[in-house]
């Protein structure tokens, strides 16, 4: 709720309905997830969920990052998890993640077991990629993460095909049990605090982290245009009409 450059936009209504509750629901529609848990330390979003009948954990409100939040939450838990289990993050914004999404996170950690699995869509537009609110990423051929920043990566002066290579991290993120465990225990990082994105703790502690791509658009709400943005976007997605009623 106390978002810098969005406040309260958690319970931001898109369509009628709080953002947090568009994930969830969403969420709700991949039958590949056992159980589905909102975390939050606001009050506020509790309510409202508990309202909706989600599962709510409430969660300290010092964490830094989200997947510190992840880990406190699966914590206070009481699923009987084996250290190999998959629990899957998916921050509170990614208004347009779709069962999908999830299944390629889902069977890529079946095949390849690396530590995180992490979501990414592709960049098309020259603002988004040069926007330092926007995450890009760098994976090698085989499709391991190499780095995260906010800054334009990887150079585009000699770039033949910029489409293919331009990547924009998202929220969408699996972690092992266990791995999720040794990344609480695990102090924040040089680079993780000189950009502020959380992944780069697993990388300068040289864990894998294996990133999966795809081509549906993402849109993670940080400020009121990017709500514009994906209200307009959801209005036109056939996977909202799944669980919500409304006039396109």
């Amino acid at each position: 709720m106390a978002s810098s450059r969005y406040p309260g936009k958690p319970l931001a209504q898109l369509l009628g309905l709080e953002l947090v509750l568009h994930i969830y629901e969403r969420c709700k529609l991949c039958r590949s997830l056992d159980n589905i848990v909102i975390a939050t330390c606001d009050a506020e979003i509790r309510a409202v969920a508990e309202a909706h009948g989600a599962d709510v954990i409430m969660t300290a409100d010092t964490h830094i990052g989200c997947v510190d939040r992840t880990e406190e939450a699966v914590s206070l838990l009481n699923f009987d998890l084996a250290d190999d289990d998959l629990i899957l993050m998916v921050q509170g914004d990614e208004v347009l993640i779709t069962p999908e999404m999830i299944e390629n996170v889902i069977s890529t950690y079946k095949q390849t077991k690396a530590p995180v699995v992490n979501l990414a869509s592709r960049l098309k537009a020259k603002k988004d990629y040069e926007d330092t609110d926007i995450v890009k990423v760098a994976a090698a051929p085989d499709g391991k993460a190499m780095f995260f920043s906010r800054s334009p990566i990887p150079s585009t002066a000699r770039m033949a095909d910029q489409q293919q290579r331009l990547l924009q991290q998202t929220g969408i993120i699996g972690f092992a049990k266990n791995f999720l465990h040794i990344f609480g225990e695990l102090k924040r990082t040089p680079l993780e605090e000189i950009e502020c994105i959380d992944m780069l703790r697993v990388l300068e502690n040289h864990y894998t982290i294996q990133i999966v791509i795809t081509d549906e658009l993402t849109i993670g709400v940080d400020t009121f245009a990017d709500h514009q943005r994906a209200e307009k976007a959801l209005r036109v997605d056939p996977v909202t009409m799944v669980y919500l009623n409304y006039q396109n």
